[in-house]
């Protein structure tokens, strides 16, 4: 089985970004029956996490204070899942409970050894 990380993307100016104290409830509990499907099915990898607030970009000659963000867009998080090919990988994200948010999106790459791309 080949490794992909399914980078979950959130738009900064949706209200799903910061969500109340009962929704944030609502929405583990999606993400726990998603999560826990994926394991079950033996498709879950070691590795991924939630990303924190804090964050620096840095580039040869400029640090950027804040994470990373285009058109309101930014990285939220990551898990690293396993399938066949690239399709079982996709059928696996559509079925993530973020998507259900707005502005959100998810990005999958596969992960290869270096010198393998």
């Amino acid at each position: 089985m080949r490794k992909f990380a399914l980078m979950f993307r959130m738009d900064s100016t949706s209200k799903d970004a910061n969500p109340s104290k009962a929704q944030m409830e609502v929405y583990m509990g999606q993400w726990t029956k998603w999560i826990n499907y994926i394991s079950e099915k033996g498709q879950l990898a070691e590795g991924g996490n939630h990303f924190g607030p804090q964050g620096k970009v840095v580039r040869p000659h400029h640090i950027q204070e804040g994470f990373y963000e285009v058109n309101h867009e930014y990285v939220a998080g990551y898990i690293i899942v396993m399938g066949k090919d690239m399709l079982e990988a996709v059928a696996l994200a559509r079925e993530c409970p973020i998507l259900n948010g707005e502005g959100t999106s998810i990005e999958i790459r596969e992960i290869v050894p270096p010198g393998n791309v």
